[in-house]
């Protein structure tokens, strides 16, 4: 198939764009480079021998993403393109709204008028907010996320299934996933936040090459193992899989399907923090502070229904994570920057 993949410099999106070549398909990846760099495309050309199409265009130009459909129209779309940012969102939700709904509502608007009607969709586990008990079912209750981010991708979800719903020509995945992790085993492509990252894997590993003094670990003291918060971790590169196993599923059928792409395994802040402390082979400074609001004492996924129908399972351990994620920044220590 002829891929276009939104968003596709992006972590997620450059390593989907890999297994989407090692698997045979075509890609185009369109990005507007906000929050990635163009020297990913060098990097996916590196470890895959080819070099995919490269659209630089902003969905929230209509006439731009028109035009490159009409040049090369794809058989289907991964759309990976938007904002990202929980604290950020919070601070400017009319933003976040604008352009994660904004962006999604013209990419579908150019499918229909292209025929296109092939989509897997970027979501995830914030769309489930705190009104379910882990591990988390696709079928477990309201989504009703506690940020503007996670809010987006709840409108956005039922936009879809909504427009799966009055015209049953398309086939749509909503994957919903947990927290990824770790990098492509190459060492070339892997996740290079912008300013402080938000997440405590890049953290772990901008604090073990100098970036930053110390890890700070939100709270102790929840009802857990340890005291530190339990999340789903899941190496990107089985999340790539998963993309392209939910792609391969929709050709065989239609409507609107959501998946949770996790390992089904909580892990704690602490035992990541070993795992990266073993894999880079010496410790990494924390300290405690209080917990964040909103953050949750455990999350993790029920992935009974992906392993069932879309015929995939995550892999890839915490080691893995840890090992493939400190090749990457140890051999890009300033990231695609240092390029």
């Amino acid at each position: 198939m002829h891929v276009l993949v939104t968003g596709g410099a992006g972590y997620i999106g450059s390593h989907t764009a890999v297994t989407l070549i090692e698997r045979g398909h075509r890609v185009t990846i369109a990005d507007n480079f906000d929050n990635s760099s163009p020297v990913v495309v060098d990097r996916i050309e590196r470890i895959t021998g080819t070099r995919p199409t490269i659209a630089a265009v902003d969905l929230l130009n209509k006439e731009a993403l028109t035009n490159v459909f009409a040049a090369d129209t794809p058989d289907a779309v991964i759309h990976f393109a938007g904002l990202k940012a929980v604290g950020e969102s919070v601070a400017q939700p009319l933003r976040y709204y604008a352009t994660n709904i904004g962006t999604t509502l013209n990419l579908v608007d150019v499918m229909r008028e292209h025929n296109v009607h092939r989509l897997v969709f970027s979501s995830s586990a914030t769309v489930y907010g705190d009104e379910q008990q882990p591990p988390y079912s696709e079928d477990g209750g309201h989504l009703n996320a506690t940020n503007p981010y996670g809010q987006t991708k709840v409108m956005i979800e039922r936009i879809l299934a909504d427009l799966a719903h009055a015209e049953p020509d398309w086939s749509i995945g909503i994957l919903r996933y947990f927290n990824p992790v770790g990098a492509h085993e190459s060492g070339l492509i892997g996740e290079d936040p912008h300013g402080i990252p938000n997440n405590l894997t890049p953290y772990i590993l901008q604090v073990a090459v100098g970036r930053l003094n110390e890890l700070g670990i939100f709270g102790n003291d929840y009802p857990t193992a340890d005291g530190t918060g339990e999340r789903d971790y899941i190496h990107v590169v089985d999340l790539a899989e998963g993309h392209v196993a939910a792609l391969e599923k929709l050709a065989t059928t239609t409507g609107a399907h959501a998946w949770n792409l996790g390992t089904g395994t909580p892990t704690s802040v602490l035992d990541v923090v070993a795992a990266f402390e073993k894999a880079i082979g010496k410790p990494i400074p924390y300290s405690i502070k209080p917990r964040r609001a909103g953050d949750l004492p455990q999350s993790w996924a029920d992935t009974t229904r992906a392993e069932q129908e879309l015929g995939w399972k995550a892999t890839r351990d915490i080691t893995a994570m840890a090992r493939d994620g400190w090749r990457w920044q140890s051999e890009n220590p300033d990231g695609y920057a240092g390029a």
